[in-house]
This record gives C-alpha cells, sequence and structure tokens, in this order.
C-alpha cells in the first residue's frame, strides 16, 4: 500500500496514521477518526465538507479520503497558507504573520502568538523547504490523489458570503482562535450550513478561551443546535436543527 491509496479493508485508523505521518500539522489521531466518520455518517445529507484552518493538509486529506468514499463530496478548505515572510517576531520573542491577498491584509496568531520555542520545533522547518504553507499543502493533497475531491482558497471564512451555491453538510473550524474570529467563522458558516448538518471544533475546552466562549455564546445557548458535545479530548460538535 502506498500513502496515495485507500484499502477497504484495512482498519481505517490505521491507514490514516501511514497518511499523516509525514504531514506537518498538530490535528490529532482521534480527532482525524472522527472527523472521518462523521463525512460517512453525513452522506445522506445534501452539500460538502468545508474545512477552515487547513496548515499543511493534514485533516484535509483524511476528509478527502472520506468525502471520495461518501462519493458525489468534495472537500473546500479555507486558509491564509502564510509563506515563509509572511512572518515577524514579535519583542517578546513569539511570533506572529500578516498576508497581503488582493487588496486585503489578514492577521495570525496576533492575539494569542506562537511562542518561539514551538515555532523554531514545529513552523521554522516546514519553511527551511517550502517557500510557503500553500506548496506544503497542494503536495499532501497530490500525494493522495485527491486534486478532484479538495479545493482550497486563500482567504478567511468571509469568503464564504461570495459562495451563493456552496452548501455544506459537515465544518470543521480550526482557523484563528479569538473569540472574534470563532464568533465570525460560526456566522459564516451558518451562511451555508444544511439543516441537520454538522459544526465541529479544534481545540475546543482545551487552551483557548476564545474558542470556548464563541461556542458558548454562538452554539449552545443560540437554541439552532440539537446536539451539542465533546466528542475527543479537543473536538466539539454540534448537529444543527
Amino acid at each position: 500500500m502506498t500513502i496515495m491509496e485507500w484499502e477497504t479493508t484495512a482498519p481505517a485508523i490505521d491507514q490514516m496514521q501511514r497518511i499523516i505521518e509525514k504531514i506537518p500539522g498538530w490535528t490529532p489521531l482521534d480527532q482525524l477518526h472522527t472527523l472521518f466518520t462523521l463525512v460517512l455518517a453525513t452522506s445522506g445529507l445534501e452539500g460538502d465538507v468545508l474545512e477552515i484552518g487547513s496548515w499543511c493538509g493534514r485533516s484535509s486529506v483524511v476528509l478527502g479520503h472520506a468525502a471520495r468514499i461518501a462519493g458525489d463530496t468534495t472537500v473546500t478548505c479555507i486558509d491564509l497558507f502564510p509563506s515563509k515572510d509572511d512572518w515577524t517576531q514579535n519583542p517578546d520573542g513569539s511570533w506572529s504573520f500578516r498576508v497581503r491577498i488582493g487588496d486585503r491584509e489578514y492577521g495570525g496568531y496576533q492575539d494569542q502568538t506562537v511562542w518561539k520555542e514551538p515555532f523554531e520545533r514545529d513552523i521554522a522547518p516546514i519553511y527551511e523547504k517550502y517557500d510557503s504553507v500553500y506548496d506544503v499543502f497542494m503536495e499532501s493533497v497530490e500525494n493522495n490523489h485527491l486534486q478532484e475531491i479538495i479545493h482550497a482558497h486563500r482567504g478567511d471564512s468571509e469568503a464564504l458570503r461570495g459562495m451563493e451555491d456552496f452548501r455544506c453538510r459537515l465544518a470543521f473550524l480550526d482557523g484563528d482562535h479569538s473569540y472574534e474570529a470563532v464568533c465570525r467563522d460560526i456566522e459564516n458558516v451558518e451562511h451555508c450550513l444544511v439543516s441537520g448538518g454538522w459544526i465541529t471544533f479544534d481545540d475546543a475546552f482545551s487552551y483557548y478561551d476564545g474558542v470556548n466562549r464563541a461556542i458558548q455564546d454562538k452554539i449552545i445557548k443560540s437554541g439552532k443546535y440539537v446536539l451539542c458535545q465533546q466528542m475527543t479530548r479537543k473536538l466539539f460538535v454540534a448537529r444543527r436543527k
């Protein structure tokens, strides 16, 4: 078996482990397995799969393989995909980035910055080989032969407002973790999330107060969802009415 193939008789979680082992990222295996299962479980609903915050494609390719198995499903991935020159070091030694796309500038890791040690361990090595995170992402997609399934958009969730015909049945939110950004992502996703569709969150009820408060205010207290629960150590899911 190569990284490009999916064998229906082998345990899914074992195949995911082999697929992601060379893709930089932090999404844990238990969370990936839950996302994979949700893609298949929602196959009876209309709409495709959406990911906000794709980084190098670790979760994207797992969603893509599940979408291929489900059939007639694509995965739309939205990310800023920063390049090496977009990053700057802050006075306290931590790192943030700013990206210009068209006539608009976007910020990343502005409120909760990346500290020096994790930046040097997890992020700097990427730029030793690649100029941009987008290059790693596309290599991950191509290595898994998912070019026809996964479609990348550079920007933030505001891009969804311009996709009038786009509908999704499962959305995975793993973008900017500030309260304002997560609230904005939820509002934009609800613009295209079908009735009965699922919205899922990375890093929920762990170390990110912005994510936690946004889920409380926009999901749990909203009355728009019939199921709201923690599914793994960091993954929170909700099913829309």
